[in-house]
């Protein structure tokens, strides 16, 4: 986390995403057309690590759908409930969130169960 949305924070958090999962060959990486993502330093980052860019179109919110709807239910269900005081609060609040959507959190359209579940159907 940051206080500050800038190009630092976009590549130290993939820097961290790479260190932990070493092999991200074929990898795609979505985003939004936001100055972080559109920056030389990030267009150099992606295929040094073999992973390709895959960017919404100009004025498509339904490109970026799935991730707008998770950031709606973080912010409901695990952020705007509680009185956080500093950084460290907030971001132990998001991993808790992030945690719990993707191991207990039941989604409708996943039949009605958890990420982590309804993947694990996919593996058997």
């Amino acid at each position: 986390m940051s206080a500050r949305n800038d190009n630092e924070l976009v590549l130290r958090t993939f820097e961290q995403a790479w260190t932990q999962q070493k092999d991200v060959t074929g990898l795609i990486v979505h985003s939004d057309q936001g100055f972080q993502y559109t920056s030389h330093a990030y267009h150099d980052m992606l295929p040094k690590v073999g992973a390709r860019n895959s960017m919404s179109r100009r004025g498509n919110c339904y490109d970026n759908a799935s991730m707008e709807s998770f950031f709606s239910h973080l912010k409901t269900e695990g952020l705007y409930p509680y009185h956080i005081r500093n950084m460290d609060e907030a971001q132990k609040k998001i991993e808790d969130y992030i945690r719990f959507y993707n191991q207990h959190r039941p989604q409708r359209k996943l039949n009605k169960l958890p990420p982590v579940e309804y993947r694990k159907q996919l593996i058997v």
